[in-house]
């Protein structure tokens, strides 16, 4: 009983602070802080023995976060099983936990080729500032609430780039050395960027540039729409839960 009593505590600290909660409220400025020291190394070139610190420090403080929040997946889950713990392993925010500890393997890697790689995993740790931001709560519910749609505008985004890419290849087989280059000419154009290294000379591949830009403002409207409903539709939904 004892036990329990302890771990459900051990939940209450580690999630998001309530109203009152000191030990919580300590917790979350606690991990806020050891999130942002541990992206100073980040704005360095080099690493010296004061990130080499940073980094110990702040891993060991991550570690232990990850391993109380695994060990208390029951309840933030719902529910009592072994299925909790590893459906909790498996949600991004733990995954994002984990990415953010594995850049601690570097110090100790002999192989150097992945010493870049592993000190690029430290960019994650900017996610785990989510679970203490009201905003990006808001914003993660957002998003999870219209990924159906979202994803469905991604997979048109993806088809029309290849098909465009496809198109202008044929058309234009001497302004690209490979496929890839299409590929790159028709995500900058759909994007609205047009960086102009790579440009259609001829009468069809302008005109399928100057679609593929109209398709850009359509792709980015669509999206846009949908977020900004969803998010209007989550901001009044938490006014009315407060009101009541």
């Amino acid at each position: 009983m004892e036990n329990n009593t302890f771990k459900k505590r051990v939940y209450e600290v580690i999630e998001v602070s309530s109203i009152g909660d000191r030990s919580s409220r300590a917790y979350d400025m606690l991990m806020t802080v050891a999130v942002i020291v541990g992206l100073i190394p980040l704005t360095l070139k080099k690493d010296n023995s004061y990130t080499y610190w940073i980094e110990i420090l702040t891993t060991t403080i991550f570690v232990i976060d990850y391993i109380a929040r695994v060990c208390t997946a029951d309840y933030k889950m719902g529910y009592k099983s072994v299925k909790a713990y590893l459906a909790y392993i498996l949600t991004p925010l733990a995954i994002f936990d984990f990415l953010s500890i594995v850049p601690i393997i570097y110090l100790f890697s002999p192989v150097t080729s992945a010493i870049g790689l592993l000190r690029l995993f430290r960019v994650f740790r900017v996610l785990k500032l989510i679970r203490y931001s009201k905003t990006a709560i808001v914003i993660a519910n957002v998003l999870r609430k219209v990924k159906k749609q979202l994803l469905a505008v991604l997979i048109l985004i993806i088809i029309y780039i290849f098909v465009s890419a496809m198109l202008i290849f044929q058309l234009e087989p001497d302004l690209f050395e490979n496929f890839f280059d299409a590929l790159y000419w028709a995500t900058i154009s759909i994007t609205t960027i047009g960086y102009g290294d790579i440009y259609p000379t001829s009468d069809v591949g302008r005109l399928i540039t100057m679609v593929s830009a109209l398709v850009g403002v359509a792709v980015i409207a669509l999206p846009s729409g949908m977020i900004t409903a969803a998010y209007i539709g989550e901001v009044n939904r938490k006014k009315s839960k407060y009101e009541l």
